[in-house]
This record gives C-alpha cells, sequence and structure tokens, in this order.
C-alpha cells in the first residue's frame, strides 16, 4: 500500500506543515480495521498548537474527501482514521505485480555495492547445525540485498592459522586425514590435552613454529584447512550457499598490514606496551574499565587474531562501497564492541552487523570441542528422509522433491525466528503441511500453480469484484510486500520474509477455501485467476528470497 500510504502523508503535509518523515513516522495501521487502513494521532500536532487533539482531529477531518485513493475519513478521538479505496487498491497491487513479476517489492537501487560476510566456520571440521545458522542467516540476507538491486560480495573469513588448527595438525600426525575424519580427532585431541595439559605445550610450538615460517609446518597447517574448506563448502553448496572470496587470516600474519596498522595506532596515543611486554590498545576512554583493553599482541611481537581481524576489517570497508555487513555469533559481542572501538579511533565506519544466537539441542548447547553436536550433513539426510515419508504417505515418487522440502524445512526452521534468540529444533513442527513451516507454504504455492494450469486466464479483469474478506485480506497482505522488504533490508532481519511468507501462505489458503476460481466464469473468474498468479509470483520471491526454492507440484 506504498502508493497510498504516501498520497495519504503529501494530504497531511499540505494541511499540517509537519515534514513527510515525521508524518511516515507518525502514520500507523490500526490493530483493528473497524478504525481504517491507516491512523494519524494528531497528538504532536496539538501539542505544537497548544489546542486539544481530540479538537484538532475534528478540524483537520473536515480537509479530507473521497478521491481516487481513499474512500472516506473519520475521526476517533485524537485520532484521524483513514479507510482506502479497496478496488483502486486491488487495480494498483494486482497490476504492478503481474508487470513486475519476480521484481516486485525491489527497491530497484542501482550503481549500489554491498560486501556481505558470513558464515566463517573455523577449518576444524563438519560444522554443526549450529553453526549452519550463520550460513542461512548470511545467505538470506545475501539474496535480499542482492534482489534489492545491489552487487554483492560474498566473503568466507577463515581462520587457517588458530590454535584450533594446530591441534588437528598435531592429531593427523603428518597424515592427511578425509574431511569426515576430522571432527573425531579433534574431539580426541581435546580429550588428551584435559588429561595431559603438557601436550598443549605441543601444540603452541606449533603455532610458534607456523609464525617464524617453517615451511613444512607451514603446509601441513594448508594441507589440514585445504581439506575442512573443500567439504564445508560441498556441504553448503548442496543447500545452494555459494561464496564469490575466501579470505584466510593467514594472509595478515605474513605480510605488512599488521605492521603498518600498529604505526597508525601509535599516532591515536591509545596503544601501549603492558607488564608482560604486549602491545594492548586502550579503550577504556569508550568501553570502561573492564572491557577496554583490546591486547594485539604477544610479548615476542607476533600478531593476535585482534590485530589481524582489524587489518581484515579494514580492507573489507575499504572495498565496500555501500554497505557492509557482518554476520557473527552471540558469543562474539564483546570482542565486536572492542573491534568498533578500534575502529572508530582510526576514524573508520564499522560494518554493520548481525549477531545471531544458538541452536540448541534438547540437551542444551552444541560444541565441536566436547562432541555433543549435530552434523549439519546428518542433519541434511535426515531432512531428506523425513521428507521422503511424508511425500510416501501422498504416493509422491519424486525423488527431488524430499531434498526440496527437506532443505526448506530445516532453512525455514531456522530463518523464522528473530536472529537473536535461540532456536530448538523439532522435526515434527518443521515438516508439518499443517503448522507455521516451509511445506505448507511450498504446497500453497503448489496449490496455486495446479490452479493456473487448469484454467486458461483473459485479461479481462474487474477489480471491484474482489470485495468479500478473503480476497480483500489477501489484495491487503500482498500490497504489503515491498514494506516488509523494506524493513528486512534495513534491520537485516530475513524473518520478517519468514513470517511474511506464512502469513501469506495462510490468507491464501482462507481464499482457496472460501472464493471458488475455476467453478466461476466469466469476469471474476479472470479477476481470482489474476489474484491467484499474483500470489504466486510474491509467495515464490519470498521463499526465494529465503533460499528455499518453490515445487509447483507437491
Amino acid at each position: 500500500m506504498d502508493a497510498f500510504k504516501q498520497h495519504i502523508v503529501k494530504l497531511l503535509k499540505k494541511n499540517t506543515q509537519i515534514n513527510e518523515d515525521e508524518i511516515s513516522t507518525l502514520l500507523e495501521v490500526p490493530p483493528n480495521p473497524n478504525f481504517g487502513d491507516y491512523s494519524f494521532p494528531c497528538f504532536l500536532l496539538a501539542q505544537n498548537l497548544k489546542q486539544n487533539p481530540v479538537e484538532v482531529a475534528s478540524n483537520l477531518s473536515k480537509y479530507f474527501l473521497k478521491d481516487e485513493f481513499i474512500s472516506r475519513v473519520e475521526c476517533k478521538g485524537a485520532y484521524l482514521n483513514f479507510f482506502i479505496n479497496q478496488a483502486k487498491l486491488n487495480e494498483v497491487t494486482v497490476k504492478e505485480i503481474l508487470k513486475l513479476k519476480e521484481r516486485y517489492g525491489s527497491m530497484h537501487l542501482k550503481g549500489k555495492r554491498a560486501l556481505i560476510e558470513h558464515t566463517s566456520i573455523n577449518p576444524n571440521a563438519e560444522p554443526h547445525v549450529g553453526r549452519a545458522r550463520n550460513a542461512f542467516i548470511g545467505d538470506a540476507i545475501v539474496r535480499l540485498i542482492r534482489f534489492n538491486g545491489y552487487k554483492t560480495e560474498v566473503h568466507y573469513y577463515i581462520n587457517d592459522i588458530g590454535k584450533q588448527i594446530a591441534m588437528l595438525v598435531l592429531a593427523a600426525n603428518g597424515k592427511k586425514p578425509k574431511f569426515h575424519e576430522l571432527i573425531d580427532l579433534y574431539i580426541e585431541i581435546n580429550k588428551k590435552i584435559e588429561k595431559n595439559p603438557e601436550i598443549e605445550k605441543k601444540v603452541f610450538e606449533l603455532l610458534n613454529k607456523l609464525e617464524k615460517g617453517n615451511k613444512k609446518v607451514k603446509k601441513q597447517f594448508n594441507d589440514i584447512v585445504k581439506i575442512c574448506v573443500e567439504g564445508q563448502n560441498e556441504i553448503l553448496n548442496d543447500l545452494g550457499i555459494k561464496y564469490d572470496f575466501f579470505d584466510y587470516e593467514s594472509k595478515y600474519l605474513f605480510n605488512k598490514d599488521c605492521e603498518n596498522l600498529l604505526k597508525e595506532l601509535v599516532n591515536t596515543k591509545k596503544l601501549f606496551t603492558d607488564n608482560e611486554q604486549r602491545q594492548v590498545l586502550d579503550l577504556r576512554e569508550s568501553l570502561g574499565e573492564e572491557q577496554g583493553f583490546f591486547v594485539l599482541t604477544r610479548a615476542d611481537g607476533t600478531s593476535l587474531y585482534g590485530l589481524r581481524d582489524l587489518a581484515y576489517t579494514i580492507y573489507k570497508i575499504k572495498k565496500a562501497k555501500d554497505r557492509n555487513i557482518v554476520v557473527l555469533g552471540e558469543d562474539q559481542k564483546l570482542y565486536f564492541t572492542q573491534l568498533r572501538a578500534a575502529l572508530k579511533l582510526l576514524n573508520y565506519r564499522a560494518p554493520e552487523i548481525v549477531h545471531y544466537s544458538f541452536v540448541l539441542l534438547q540437551e542444551g548447547k552444541m560444541s565441536t570441542r566436547k562432541g555433543n553436536v549435530v552434523l549439519l550433513s546428518e542433519f541434511m539426510n535426515e531432512a531428506e528422509k523425513k521428507a521422503r515419508g511424508e511425500l510416501d504417505k501422498r504416493k509422491n515418487q519424486d525423488k527431488r522433491l524430499a531434498k526440496i522440502i527437506g532443505y526448506g524445512a530445516l532453512k525455514y526452521s531456522v530463518l523464522k525466528n528473530s536472529p537473536e534468540k535461540n532456536v530448538i529444533f523439532d522435526w515434527d513442527q518443521a515438516l508439518t503441511f499443517d503448522g507455521e513451516s516451509s511445506p505448507y507454504i511450498q504446497y500453497s504455492y503448489a496449490r496455486a500453480s495446479s490452479i493456473l494450469k487448469k484454467v486458461k486466464m483473459d485479461k479481462k479483469f474487474k477489480f471491484d469484484l474482489l470485495n468479500n474478506k478473503y480476497e480483500i485480506e489477501l489484495v491487503k497482505l500482498l500490497s504489503n510486500f515491498p514494506g516488509v522488504i523494506n524493513k528486512a533490508s534495513r534491520d537485516l532481519k530475513p524473518n520478517y520474509i519468514a513470517n511474511y511468507s506464512y502469513d501469506l501462505a495462510q490468507k491464501f489458503n482462507e481464499f482457496y477455501h472460501n472464493c471458488p476460481v475455476i467453478k466461476e466464469s466469466g469476469e471474476l473468474r479472470n479477476t481470482r485467476l489474476a489474484l491467484v498468479l499474483a500470489f504466486t509470483y510474491v509467495i515464490q520471491t519470498s521463499l526465494n528470497l529465503l533460499g528455499i526454492e518453490a515445487p509447483e507440484k507437491m
């Protein structure tokens, strides 16, 4: 309803002298449709005029007459309620969707560029399903930003020189393990270190040799990382998640970037050497005593992760023209606060950050180190298997469909939740065809596609015929899609789109059960067919933005 909202905003500006941005902020959608489609509270205006808000609303209502977009305006207390012309909304919405098709809702931004870094799982094992949440959120954000017209770069940052890799190098003992063997090696070496802490000294010896440029050790690290990154990428590719660049932390270990960065930090007069001879950035002025010390080097002068990541982040800032986005776990909040403060000292604008919480087992949080994980590959296999079982009940033998439904169920179960909230995965809820799930939404698309295949539609539409409750509610929700896209893009929250998709599928199914399409004839059938077609474009776009396929048969 963007065109209708803008029309109301302009009328209010003309008659109140309040600026458009302020009016857009104040204008709201009432919880009760009996109070109109849009409602304008007159309290602020009354305060400026030093008058009673009820009187202001009453006086203001006299200036608004019925027109092409507005059917009537009513005054309710201090609120001015606008009722839109439903026939016009039907026509504008359905025609625009049929014209733009899969591009309906896009902000059509041209010449914009965005860099998104996501997933960045440590290359020490197969990813577990908890870590996959980063990839699901990141991929949905990439799709959303790209849909709005941005040229995107997708980056995956690889911690290829950390302690975890050194542990795997030690555990591999000169051999090249298979990808699926890495997790057992990692769990095993952790248990050995817990029993005998002396083994940890060998891990640090390997790290020391690596930083000093030992070629043999460097090759051992590279071999392990290569096996892991290729294995992880294969799994994520199967889920339709792709990357443009794989960036290696080791690049910042063996070049001048960190050295030059330290020189820049000296100029801020906030870098000092502590009692242990480490280089520390003093951030107490902005972060306080407890969080204000950001350690950047060891006593021997070699860089720590924070310094290398700071150099990498600055590299991304210089590449990102318009939007620079990072997806990180909530356990990285303190660290990123320090990174942000360090960037501010250097006069750099920090990336936009999306923090996500955990995907939990019934027993609690997953940990690769402890071995209480559900591997993503196992989860994917189980999703496909369970989807196959549901399809067998419906006597559908399409082999590819099981993967489409299973993977969609997995993604949707994660993405429907706001990133900052925990997810407790439930198979029955994820794969139901009757509730808040991907299969339910996919099935609504398949149902609509089936209608369109059975009946030929001509272009004799009469949009004022769409006047019952179910048609009106479906049109209004379709008209809201551009606003949902705009808000999701602004807030970087794919859950807005996931929740909208479910609401839209619900409204369509209510329409389907109460408004015959095929049995009707003439202009009413054609107009309802146009509405069904419009629904298919929007629901398919919604699912695609989540990385979920929309099958035409189920």
